[in-house]
C-alpha cells in the first residue's frame, strides 16, 4: 500500500527572516558581502525538506550528505509550533515533533511555511491512525 503525500516543502528564506534577508540583499553590492549570507542559507533551505504523508513525518537535511529522521504518525506524542510576530505575519514558523520513544524534540525545523496547517495535518493523521 503506497503512502499519500499530504505536505512537502522547504524552509522559507525571506518569509522566515525578512530583516536578515533585506540586510543581506543591501550588502550584495558592497563587494558581494550579502552573498556570503544568502548563498549558504539558500543551499541549506534547498537541502531541507519536511514531508508529511498519511503514515509518517520525515525530515531530510543535506545535499551531498543526507540526514533523515522519520516518525510514524501513530508514535507522535507532541506537536509544537512556534511563531514570532513577523513569522505570524508571513505565515511561517518553527515545528517540533516528539515521539513516545524519545525524551525531547526528535524532529525540529525552522521556517516552515503554513506551520499550523502542517500541525493540523499531523493531528488529523494521528486521529485516523488510532482508529
Amino acid at each position: 500500500m503506497s503512502e499519500t503525500i499530504l505536505y512537502r516543502d522547504h524552509p522559507a528564506m525571506f518569509r522566515n527572516r525578512p530583516l536578515l534577508f533585506a540586510v543581506a540583499l543591501v550588502l550584495v553590492p558592497v563587494w558581494g558581502l550579502g552573498l556570503l549570507v544568502l548563498v549558504p542559507w539558500w543551499i541549506a533551505c534547498l537541502g531541507t525538506t519536511l514531508l508529511v504523508t498519511d503514515r509518517r513525518v520525515t525530515l531530510r537535511r543535506g545535499i551531498l550528505s543526507r540526514d533523515t529522521s522519520d516518525i510514524l504518525l501513530a508514535d507522535i506524542r507532541n506537536v509544537q509550533v512556534r511563531q514570532g510576530v513577523l513569522q505570524r505575519l508571513f505565515d511561517v514558523g518553527d515545528l517540533g515533533l516528539s515521539s513516545s520513544g524519545q525524551g525531547g524534540i526528535e524532529i525540529e525545523v525552522a521556517g516552515i511555511p503554513h506551520p499550523r496547517r502542517v500541525a493540523a495535518l499531523i493531528d488529523a493523521g494521528r486521529r485516523e491512525d488510532r482508529r
